[in-house]
Order: C-alpha cells, then structure tokens, then sequence
C-alpha cells in the first residue's frame, strides 16, 4: 500500500513539474466567453467534496479483503469499510464523493461493457459478490451525500509488466472481454502504461458508451473526468503517427489535432449526458494551470504545466462553449509556491466562470498537508492548518468559487493530517 500511494505521489509531482519556457508553444485558439443556457444541475450549498480513489486500492477497498479471504468475508469487510468512511466524511462535512468507478478498463460497477475491477477481487472479471457503485449510492444518499461517478476515460492499465499483459489476455473467455484483447488497434503504450489512443473516434464513441451506460442505470448525481487525456511522459510519448495520418488532416498541427480530439470527446460525452438525465451534473477536473501567460496572454501569471500545451485540453474552451456544469482545477500548491500560486490560479479561474454558468470547485492538495516539502514548506507549519485556513478563506470569499474538492479520502486517516482534520470538522462539521 505504501509503494502505491508513493507511486501516485511521484505521478501526481511529475504532472505537476514546473516547465520552461524555452521552445516556441503553438499559438493559443481563444475563444471569447459566449452566451450558454445555465445547467439543470445546482446544488444549493458549497460543494465539500472528496476524491475516493480506487486505482491500486489507494482509498478503497482495503487490500486486507482482497488478500486470503472467503467472498463472503470480503464483500462485509468492502462493504463495511466504506460505511465507516462515509461516517467519517459525513461527520467533516463533507457532501459529496468523487468515487472513481473506472480506475483503468475495468469497472466498479455491472457492466456490459466492461468487466468487473480486479480492485475489487485480485482478478479481472472476477464477480464481487455485490455492485459496489450501486452500495456506494445507496449507503451516500441515505446519509444525504451526493456521488459523482469519477471516471478515467483513457487508461487501460497502470502499468505494462508481463503479468498485467496476461491478465488482460484471460478476459478473452470472458463477456464482456477486456478492450485489450477487443480491440488491440486501439491501444498505444504512453506514460508506461496501456492507453486507448484519443484520436480514434471510435475510441471515443466506446467512451461515450460506458458513461452512458452508469448514467442509465444508476441514479449518480454528477459525472467526472480526471486530468488523464493525454499522458505522455518525456520517455514514453504516445505514438499516434498513424492515426495523426488516417485523422489528421486539415489541422495545422499534431497540436492542435489532439486539442480537437480532446474537445470532441468532452462534446460528446457531455450531449449524451444531457440527453439521458439532464440533471446529472458532468464535470472535469483539469491541471490547474491552463496556459501561463508567458506562452498566452490570457494565460495566469504561473510557471506550470499546462493542461493546453501538456494534456492536450483547451479547459477554458469548454467552460466558455458551456459543455460542462462544473470544473474542478487541481490547484495543488501552496500560497506562496511562485511559480503557481494558489491565490494567482484560484482568482484566474474565478474570472474564467465569471461570465458562464458553468461552477468553479478548487481541487485541493490535502495530500501534501503536513508533508516535509523543500519547496513547499508551509504545508508543514502548524500542521498544515494556517495553509489549509487560507485557501478555504479564499474560496469562501470569491462568489465564482462555489466549493472545495480534497485529494483524496485515505489523507484524511494519516497522522501527519490529524491537525487539519479536526480543523476542517470544526469548520465544515456539524
């Protein structure tokens, strides 16, 4: 367990890394803001939310119930965990959990599409013994919290090791199979690991799909894209040539090709949203930085990677053209980290949704309170709390702001954050 939260500590730190400005960036598409019809969704308090991650059993389930235990053992100690976690998320005033049901190609949930997580059971397509989606929306509502079905829509796997490349393989007796073995033209290695390659429309109609199907079938009041569009890394990029060649034409560059791919699935998934369950919210949570103003004049005065130039997402864009409810920028540093201060981002986005009606929810570092940081050393002082009070001060006082989201739920259990978790229950609690 240790490994895999440090492991998604360094991913998140890597996607985070501050960049030069040293080649040239493409030229920016900006749109000026346009009138949009304000969405069916609004909640009527401060969203208070929480991201409950799955992948690699980082939040849930604990690995104790997936380890040398009877199905009947597991499913109560899986079930009852999460009971004893809402408790706690309801005591801190928390309202709403960003429960991740699609961790890689696998589901959390009765699918049709995909088969069922190995989180869940050690072994793909392994039946669980319940529907932990269904479990997690019931045991939510009764205690009057809302569930937002987080999915990542790209990933395949979290990694490409032989063991993982069989597994995948054994899906192929099963029904439904794995889009691996489905569909191997679709998947590309990028970021050292199995990716569905973005600029395949098929790709994303396949997408579309499986959001479609939980919006359907399950009363969730909101739906979440995270950061993951495009996740290169400097020594596993993505090799799309091919399909840059079959795609590409008429766009000026790979660039600004991918940006479009990107755009046309955050369209898409967003009309099907809306055709199924109007009131269903759908949402993104981006890299809080969208372009520095070094490479964009209507970029934040940052230093950071941008969602633009690095993922692939013109988020802006889909805040002005009214495709999405909310978003949720991952605004993960402190006060006084330069190079992107929270302050600087938070105001910047604030003026973004100002004339929209799409809600703006700060994505929160709770993650790193209380952690020893050479560059970030406030996240230390007091044990995180003076920091944390400021950037929950802020939201509070920007009327564009309309909540706070913290990553992730497991941070809440640690002992570096107890300070700040009795702050925030003497804040948000009832």
């Amino acid at each position: 367990m240790t490994r895999h939260v440090k492991r998604i500590g360094a991913l998140v730190g890597c996607a985070l890394l501050l960049v030069s400005c040293s080649s040239k960036p493409p030229k920016s598409l900006v749109t000026p803001p346009s009138p949009v019809a304000p969405p069916a969704h609004q909640a009527n308090e401060p969203m208070r939310g929480i991201w409950l991650a799955t992948v690699s059993r980082l939040d849930w389930p604990p690995i104790s119930s997936v380890n040398g235990v009877n199905p009947q053992q597991r499913v109560a100690q899986q079930q009852q965990a999460l009971r004893d976690k809402l408790d706690k998320l309801k005591s801190l005033g928390i309202n709403t959990v960003f429960f991740q049901v699609k961790p890689d190609s696998t589901a959390l949930w009765a699918s049709k599409i995909l088969p069922w997580s190995d989180t869940l059971t050690g072994n793909i397509g392994d039946y669980p013994g319940y529907d932990p989606l269904q479990f997690m929306l019931d045991e939510a509502h009764r205690r009057g919290m809302k569930v937002h079905a987080w999915f990542n829509p790209y990933r395949v796997s979290t990694n490409t090791k032989p063991s993982t490349i069989a597994a995948l393989n054994r899906t192929a007796s099963q029904h439904p199979s794995s889009v691996y073995v489905q569909h191997p033209d679709w998947v590309r290695i990028s970021g050292d690991r199995f990716v569905l390659d973005p600029g395949i429309p098929e790709v994303r109609d396949w997408i579309v799909q499986v959001v479609s199907e939980v919006v359907r079938h399950y009363p969730v009041d909101g739906v979440q894209f995270d950061d993951y569009f495009y996740t290169e890394t400097p020594n596993s990029r993505l090799n799309d040539a091919q399909t840059f060649r079959q795609y590409g034409q008429g766009f000026a560059s790979k660039a600004d090709w991918r940006r479009h791919n990107t755009q046309q699935l955050i369209v898409q998934v967003s009309r099907a949203v809306k055709k199924i369950k109007p009131d269903v919210a759908f949402g993104v949570s981006p890299a809080g930085v969208w372009r520095n103003r070094s490479f964009d004049p209507a970029g934040s005065d940052t230093r950071g990677a941008a969602a633009y130039d690095e993922s692939y997402a013109d988020t802006r864009q889909w805040v002005q053209q009214g495709l999405l409810d909310y978003i949720a920028p991952q605004i993960y540093w402190p006060f006084a980290r330069d190079a992107a201060r929270y302050d600087v981002l938070t105001k910047w986005w604030a003026d973004v949704v100002k004339p929209t009606h799409t809600r703006l929810y700060i994505g929160i570092a709770f993650y790193k309170v209380g952690a020893h940081s050479k560059n970030e050393p406030d996240w230390t002082v007091s044990g995180g709390v003076p920091e944390l009070k400021k950037q929950l001060d802020l939201n509070d006082a920007l009327p564009n702001v309309n909540g706070t989201i913290l990553f992730r739920e497991d941070y809440l259990n640690q002992p570096q954050t107890q300070d700040a978790v009795n702050y925030l229950k003497g804040r948000w609690g009832s």
